[in-house]
C-alpha cells in the first residue's frame, strides 16, 4: 500500500485525509498537537511542526512516501517545496514554494515580470522611523506581515494615526524580520482557482467572493460562475498566466485573488495550493469531478485528465457557499438546522458541537460550519443557499 503524507490536520485538510482512504491509500498526518479533526481519520498521526522541514523530511523518508500534499493553508508550502526537491516528489519546487509563501518576493516576482499589481514597500522590523518611506502611496494602505495565512498580519489603514498599530500587529504575526506596506486598490475583490501541471494549466476558474468587511477583507464564502465580461475574462487570464510564469509554479493546485477596477484585473497573491473557505468543493461541483483525488493523484506521481465529468455542451454547474460564524465569542448552547433534504443542498457541515467555545469571526480560522448549494443557475445556487443559511441557527452565549 503506497503512502501519503498530509501536512496538517486542520477542517480544509480533512476532505484530503478521506479521499486519499477512499483511494486506497495509507495515510499519514503530520501537524502540531491540538484539537484538530484530521487526527480522528487518519490512518497515522505524527506530532510536528508542519513548518519543520527537517523533521517533515525525516518522516517522508521513514515512511517511504509516495506524495506530500496540502489543502487550505499557505504554512506547510514551503515544507511541501523542499521535501519535493529533496525526494523527487511531485509538486511544486523549493523555489517556487518560496515565492509563493513571501509577500515581498511574490510581489517582487510580479513587477519583474510585468504583472500588473499594487505598488509597495518593504519595510525593515527594527526600523521605529518607516513613515517616510511610505510617502509616494496613496491611501488606503495595507499593512501585511509576508509569511502568515488566514488574513493574520494584516491591517487596512486610512491615515497615519493607524500606522503604528498596524505595524505591530504585521510584527505580531511573521516570522521574518521585514513587513510590507501596499496601496489598497479599491475595487470589487474575486477570486480564481486554478491548477498547473506539467507546465500546463489546466483550467483557469474565476469565482465570485462574499467578504466580511473587519480590519481588512475576509473571504466567507464563494461563488462560480462570475460575470466577466470576454475582454475583462482574458485580462484575468492573462495576468493570471503570467503570475504563475513570475512564480514558477508548477504541478500544484493554485488559489488567487484579485480587484479588478477600472475594467482592468490587478493581482493581489496567489497561493501554491487550493483555496479554503470551500474553494476545492466550488472547483469539484462546477467541473463535476473530484478535485481533492485529482490533486492527490498528481502528488502521488500521476499525470491526470482535468476534462470536465458532464458534456462539452454545458458550461459548469453553478454553487454558492457561505461559512458558519458567530458574531460573539462564547459557548455553544443550541444547534438547530430546520432544513429538509433538498438535492441542490450539497453539504451543511457544523465545526463544533453544543458546549464548545467558538470565537468572535475575525479571520478564515474563526469559521464555526459551512453551507454549499449548487443549482441550475447561479441565481438558484445563492438563492437555495440564503434559504438553507436562514434554516440554520447557532446560539452562542
Amino acid at each position: 500500500m503506497k503512502s501519503i503524507l498530509i501536512l496538517g490536520a486542520g477542517i480544509y485538510q480533512v476532505p484530503l485525509i478521506k479521499t486519499a482512504k477512499s483511494m486506497g491509500l495509507h495515510t499519514i498526518v503530520a501537524s502540531i498537537p491540538g484539537n484538530y479533526p484530521g487526527f480522528d481519520i487518519a490512518d497515522e498521526v505524527v506530532y510536528e511542526n508542519t513548518v519543520d522541514y527537517e523533521s517533515i523530511l525525516a518522516i517522508a523518508k521513514e515512511k517511504n512516501v509516495s506524495g506530500i500534499v496540502t489543502a487550505g493553508t499557505d504554512v506547510a508550502v514551503i515544507t511541501i517545496g523542499k521535501v519535493c526537491d529533496a525526494l523527487g516528489l511531485k509538486g511544486l519546487s523549493a523555489h517556487a514554494a518560496q515565492i509563493a509563501s513571501n509577500k515581498l518576493l511574490m510581489k517582487e516576482a510580479y513587477e519583474n515580470h510585468h504583472v500588473r499589481t499594487a505598488r509597495f514597500r518593504q519595510i525593515p522590523a527594527d526600523l521605529e522611523n518607516y513613515e517616510s518611506l511610505l510617502d509616494e502611496l496613496e491611501f488606503p494602505l495595507i499593512f501585511k506581515s509576508v509569511d502568515s495565512s488566514g488574513s493574520r498580519g494584516i491591517t487596512k489603514v486610512t491615515d497615519r494615526s493607524h500606522f503604528d498599530e498596524a505595524r505591530q500587529n504585521a510584527l505580531d504575526n511573521t516570522r521574518s524580520d521585514f513587513f510590507i506596506v501596499e496601496e489598497f486598490i479599491d475595487g470589487e475583490e474575486f477570486g480564481a482557482q486554478a491548477f498547473v501541471q506539467d507546465g500546463k494549466i489546466e483550467f483557469i476558474l474565476p469565482h465570485g467572493d462574499y467578504v466580511f468587511n473587519g480590519d481588512t477583507g475576509v473571504p466567507v464564502g464563494h461563488f462560480a460562475p462570475y460575470n466577466l465580461s470576454e475582454e475583462l475574462l482574458e485580462d484575468t487570464k492573462k495576468q493570471l498566466t503570467g503570475a504563475i510564469e513570475a512564480m514558477e509554479l508548477d504541478n500544484c493546485a493554485i488559489n488567487a485573488d484579485f480587484i479588478l477596477k477600472d475594467d482592468k484585473c490587478y493581482v493581489l497573491e496567489l497561493g501554491g495550493r487550493s483555496g479554503a473557505t470551500c474553494l476545492a468543493e466550488l472547483v469539484g461541483i462546477y467541473y463535476d469531478f473530484d478535485y481533492y483525488e485529482k490533486i492527490i493523484r498528481v502528488a502521488m506521481g500521476e499525470h491526470v485528465s482535468f476534462t470536465p465529468g458532464y458534456s462539452a455542451l454545458k458550461s459548469g454547474i453553478p454553487n454558492a457557499s457561505m461559512l458558519l460564524t458567530s458574531d460573539k465569542s462564547g459557548t455553544v448552547i443550541s444547534i438547530s438546522n430546520s432544513n429538509e433534504e433538498n438535492e441542490n443542498i450539497v453539504d451543511i457541515q457544523f465545526d463544533c458541537n453544543v458546549g464548545d467555545v467558538v470565537r468572535q469571526f475575525h479571520v478564515g480560522p474563526d469559521r464555526i460550519g459551512h453551507v454549499i448549494t449548487k443549482g441550475d443557475t447561479l441565481d438558484e445556487a445563492v438563492d437555495t443557499l440564503h434559504e438553507a443559511l436562514s434554516n440554520i441557527t447557532i446560539s452562542v452565549q
